[in-house]
């Protein structure tokens, strides 16, 4: 079941619900049918970390340390 954000358009409550594609959902506030789906916002992708390490760990074994900063360098 996908997750859809909406606002009532009779009393003007956001919420969230999971909502199947047979149901028709109701605002949690007053129970009005009358609801607007709103545009969900993309999640920002989680593996930049995971590249920035990878980056870092071939910069250091080719003897480039211009990457670290100053106190990671001492650790290396």
């Amino acid at each position: 079941m996908p997750l859809y954000s909406y606002r009532c358009t009779a009393c003007d409550h956001d919420f969230e619900a999971l909502v199947r594609s047979s149901d028709t959902p109701v605002c949690a506030s007053c129970g009005s049918a009358a609801l607007e789906r709103k545009v969900a916002r993309i999640a920002p992708d989680t593996k930049a970390d995971k590249f920035l390490n990878t980056a870092r760990r071939a910069a250091a074994a080719e003897g480039h340390f211009s990457n670290y900063s100053k106190a990671e360098r001492s650790r290396i």
